[in-house]
């Protein structure tokens, strides 16, 4: 069972956007991002993400910041959002010390952050942007002691494949782009999910794709302006 996301640019600078990278306002809106997210239990339970960016223009691809895979440097990093960078939130209730579901927080959530190249962080608020301390507060496992990880897929070395669509101009080509992760699971009873200690309520996957100095947001659904952490623009998770 999968569940779907067509992801969508703001649009609150999206005439400087455009303007500051030589394009059409319609060029920036035909930028195509998707995410897939599916529950997979070999080798063991996992939520997978598989985002895919398709861009219409050479022009566009010449700027995006997509950079290569390396195994060197697959580890924990912070700050990945000043670059292009691939995320994910989850919210939902806290699970308890003797496993039962319960509100211990406001309204807690977890932040995942991916760059192309391997690096990622995943961090824990207990509500909306709390604690404010930057760089956030890391998500450990249950030990309390490690940081939580993400698993990187086998599509790692998938990148800018040029498609030329047929009675297209011959200046048209989209240009393709995909990396995907595992998150750990814990199963828990009535067909509900948890991550580290999180009930999954709500999913909300989201981009950020550098193109020069110029950064674009994609998400499902926007707030005005773009905020990735404002709740009321989640959608249900549904796996």
């Amino acid at each position: 069972m999968n569940q779907f996301f067509n992801l969508i640019i703001a649009t609150e600078t999206i005439e400087s956007d455009a303007q500051q990278l030589d394009v059409t306002v319609e060029e920036l809106q035909r930028i195509c991002v998707k995410v897939n997210a599916k529950i997979v239990r070999q080798p063991v339970l996992q939520l997978q993400l598989t985002y895919q960016i398709t861009l219409p223009s050479q022009m566009l691809a010449n700027q995006l910041a997509w950079p290569t895979w390396q195994q060197a440097r697959v580890g924990f990093a912070d700050y990945l959002w000043e670059e292009t960078c691939l995320e994910c939130f989850f919210s939902g209730d806290t699970l308890s010390d003797k496993a039962a579901t319960e509100i211990q927080d406001a309204e807690p959530y977890i932040e995942i952050n991916a760059n192309p190249d391997g690096r990622y962080a995943l961090y824990k608020f207990k509500s909306y942007r709390q604690p404010a301390t930057l760089p956030p507060t890391p998500l450990y496992e249950a030990d309390g002691h490690t940081r939580a990880s993400i698993e990187w897929t086998d599509n790692i070395n998938t990148q800018d494949i040029i498609q030329n669509p047929l009675f297209a101009p011959a200046a048209y080509s989209l240009h393709y782009y995909e990396r995907g992760f595992n998150v750990p699971l814990v199963e828990l009873p009535n067909q509900k999910y948890a991550i580290a200690n999180t009930i999954i309520e709500q999913i909300h996957p989201c981009v950020i794709l550098q193109l020069g100095e110029t950064t674009l947001y994609f998400a499902s659904n926007h707030a005005s302006p773009p905020d990735f952490h404002n709740r009321d623009y989640w959608p249900k998770f549904v796996l």
